[in-house]
């Protein structure tokens, strides 16, 4: 008990209510940085502390990451390896366990194999090809995107096939043969032994609708279900979660619905602004208290959220200190916006001796970070991209992992096309299409087709037949010693006797070391695997145990923690449930954020807004938010402006740069009040003829002359570039007959443009 009560001491009353609240369902409506993840965590503590056996509750997350840190922490509070024995996972890797309990009961075998994006894509596209189809039609992203929604939607290929509201639409917009794509492809993966991420929620949708028994079997088992995240489940996890708590109602949901961002992926907000709809004797707990932010930081993103109709409404405050207003910084072009933020992290680095991992840039799309990361280096500041290839998306890591996966499913053909030929044995693509015809003609598995191709009239000759059956032998001889070995000495075995490591280690190159290191970490981390799960009471663990960990990593799970000193770059939706002591959002324009695709529909520009709030609340400290004037796109400059959201916003929290207040006092072809700027009159230089030359380049071997006007122009006049932005003038000079401007621009620093293509506009005379 006196564990229980200091514990308990360190939450404070709201959290602690529904901490110990057990009357039935319960939702949790938890602002940003109020502590909803600690909650969630000392819920399932107390409910360890009641007495409830660890195996009775199941804790639904969204990232392994989350949910290692969860049973951490539980093991901390609760003071033994109970945590150990919880039901604690993603959505994905939870039932992915209860899938291969149960495969059986739905047509599949144990060992199944999970298919990841790239799996399932190559297979889409092997199909279009296979059926003929223009790629350019049958997009494989698009019909990846629409099977993955069908599945969302729990609509199997058999039943898309039966729905005429859904053929009509596919034959309107040009894609009638979908339906038979999505056939080809559930087909072709069950045939494999393998599932998609969505498939997994879909068959276990199916288990539970069509097998009452173990549907009652997992509702005993399971007596408290706790979900995280709970604005972020689409329809397919919410059925689930809806069947499993039927009975009970023992349901504990946590959730923000400012922070729903996620419907792009079939999350769907209305499972958490319904929940009371759905439990009418739930109770409902508010967490409002934000630890996190500063006071400032926090009204700023209340005054912007309260603009959005669907949510459940809350007053989210701090105790924290007042702050700094958000800074709300122009530019004339993204060119310079890029320099803006780069100039005001280093003077802040510099001022306060901070560290650059304390600053974070976020954006909208991907492609913002390309001037980002220039004007970054160019400052010599360290930063990483979140989100770039992870560990196992590296090549010779796929290679090896579906060496894994054939030896634990020889059906699987995704893995089985990429390592066939790998190293190379002779079985060229000609051979590998031979194969394939056959599966497809005679609804048989790669592996079956490959263990005797005479069998099913693959039409070969004997010394291709010979290379196949001496690879066939080699996985045979894998998947025997499999049945023996631990995951490491399995792991181990395939490196050496699949000839990958020979291949590798005779590249001498910079490339060939990489992956040499590479591979050594991957046998590091099937070790650790081993070690881990060993001291945690498993005494054998095998390959396939590895491979459902790697199958079912998120993103967040696969960036790898750094203990080095870099400014992170990443995109909004990447930064969800992370914090940064300072934050710059930039690209805050119409068309950009908000997104051009969200301007003729309420929910998804509320979905928009939802998006910029998060990304206020990522600040702990400071946060800025810039937007550019103009922004290069489609290869010319387009005119942008402001963000809707930007007056949305409580001016009271917010301190704005020059730009609004001398915004019309510049000439008319640079701006037109509020809105965008004109530029008539300006011919912005296209990147071919980029009008800058290096500082040193030929200056001292070249005729010149210093003088005080030229075109107009002269020494001290303030000046407009559409890329840079504005500077002062600080030296003119003719060079063998061509005018030549050094001109000190605010964020840049000092260029040498050539008058001829720089188009330079005078903003400010010099004063005589």
């Amino acid at each position: 008990m006196d564990r229980e009560n200091t514990y308990l001491e360190q939450l404070n009353e709201s959290q602690r209510e529904a901490v110990l609240y057990d009357g039935g369902p319960s939702l949790v409506v938890a602002g940003a940085g109020s502590g909803k993840t600690r909650v969630l965590t000392y819920k399932v503590a107390h409910l360890l502390q009641q007495g409830m056996p660890p195996y009775h509750i199941l804790a639904l997350t969204f990232t392994n990451k989350a949910a290692r840190e969860m049973k951490n922490r539980i093991a901390s509070l609760t003071g033994d390896n109970m945590a150990q024995h919880l039901w604690m996972g993603t959505f994905h890797s939870i039932f992915y366990r209860i899938l291969r309990y149960e495969a059986e009961q739905i047509g599949y075998r144990s060992d199944f194999t999970i298919y990841d994006t790239s799996d399932s894509k190559s297979l889409i596209k092997s199909i279009i090809k296979e059926m003929q189809l223009d790629d350019k039609v049958y997009h494989p992203g698009m019909v990846q995107n629409r099977i993955s929604n069908a599945k969302n939607a729990l609509m199997t290929s058999r039943s898309y096939a039966q729905n005429r509201e859904m053929i009509e639409h596919d034959q309107h917009v040009g894609i009638p043969l979908f339906r038979e794509i999505y056939q080809r492809y559930q087909n072709r993966c069950f045939q494999a032994g393998a599932m998609d991420f969505d498939e997994l929620l879909l068959q276990t949708n199916i288990l539970f609708r069509d097998h009452p028994d173990v549907l009652a079997k997992y509702r005993d088992k399971f007596r408290y279900v706790l979900v995280d995240e709970y604005q972020d489940t689409n329809f397919a996890q919410h059925l689930i979660v809806t069947r499993l708590c039927e009975l009970s109602r023992r349901i504990f949901v946590v959730g923000d619905d400012a922070q729903s961002i996620y419907s792009f992926r079939g999350a769907n907000l209305d499972n958490m602004l319904r929940f009371k709809d759905q439990y009418p004797d739930c109770r409902i707990f508010k967490l409002e208290q934000n630890y996190r932010s500063t006071q400032n930081i926090v009204n700023a993103a209340n005054s912007l959220i309260v603009n959005n109709k669907g949510q459940i409404p809350k007053t989210v405050f701090s105790e924290n200190e007042p702050g700094q207003r958000i800074n709300i910084y122009s530019s004339y072009s993204d060119y310079e916006e890029g320099y803006l933020v780069a100039s005001r992290i280093m003077e802040m680095c510099m001022g306060e001796n901070g560290n650059f991992s304390d600053f974070a840039i976020l954006y909208r799309t991907n492609a913002q970070s390309r001037i980002l990361e220039d004007a970054l280096r160019k400052r010599n500041i360290a930063y990483k991209v979140y989100g770039s290839q992870s560990f196992y998306q590296r090549k010779e890591i796929k290679d090896i992992i579906a060496y894994c996966r054939v030896v634990v499913n020889p059906h699987d053909e995704e893995a089985m096309k990429r390592i066939i030929n790998y190293p190379a044995r002779g079985i060229g693509e000609t051979t590998i299409k031979k194969i394939l015809a056959a599966t497809t003609q005679h609804q048989a598995s790669i592996w079956v087709v490959l263990c005797d191709p005479h069998r099913y009239n693959v039409l070969l000759n004997d010394a291709t037949v010979k290379k196949i059956e001496k690879f066939c032998n080699m996985i045979k001889t894998f998947i025997e010693n499999n049945r023996m070995l631990s995951a490491r000495d399995m792991a181990e075995s395939i490196v050496r006797d699949s000839g990958m490591a020979t291949v590798i280690v005779q590249d001498g190159t910079v490339e060939g070391l990489s992956r040499q290191e590479n591979l050594q970490e991957f046998l590091k981390a099937v070790a650790e695997f081993c070690a881990l799960r060993n001291e945690e009471g498993s005494n054998e663990v095998k390959l396939a145990d590895f491979l459902m960990e790697v199958s079912l990593m998120t993103d967040q799970d696969n960036d790898k923690e750094e203990n080095t000193d870099k400014v992170t770059l990443m995109t909004v939706h990447s930064a969800k449930g992370l914090e940064f002591n300072n934050v710059f959002i930039v690209g805050l324009e119409e068309n950009l954020f908000p997104s051009q695709m969200a301007l003729d529909s309420p929910m998804a520009l509320e979905e928009e807004r939802r998006l910029l709030y998060v990304a206020i609340t990522r600040a702990m400290k400071y946060c800025a938010i810039t937007y550019a004037r103009s922004r290069f796109r489609n290869g010319k400059i387009n005119a942008c402006e402001p963000s809707r959201f930007l007056s949305d916003m409580d001016d009271r929290f917010l301190l704005w740069d020059e730009e609004r207040a001398n915004i019309r006092k510049r000439p008319d072809n640079l701006s037109v009040g509020w809105g965008a700027p004109s530029y008539r009159g300006l011919s912005p230089v296209p990147e071919r003829k980029n009008p800058l030359i290096p500082l040193s380049d030929t200056y001292e071997k070249t005729e010149h002359k210093q003088v005080d006007s030229l075109d107009g122009l002269h020494t001290g006049d303030t000046v407009y570039h559409s890329r840079f932005g504005e500077g002062e003038i600080t030296a003119l000079e003719d060079i063998e007959g061509a005018g030549w401007a050094f001109v000190n621009f605010k964020h840049l620093g000092q260029k040498k443009l050539l008058l001829k293509y720089a188009k330079l506009t005078i903003v400010k005379k010099a004063s005589v």
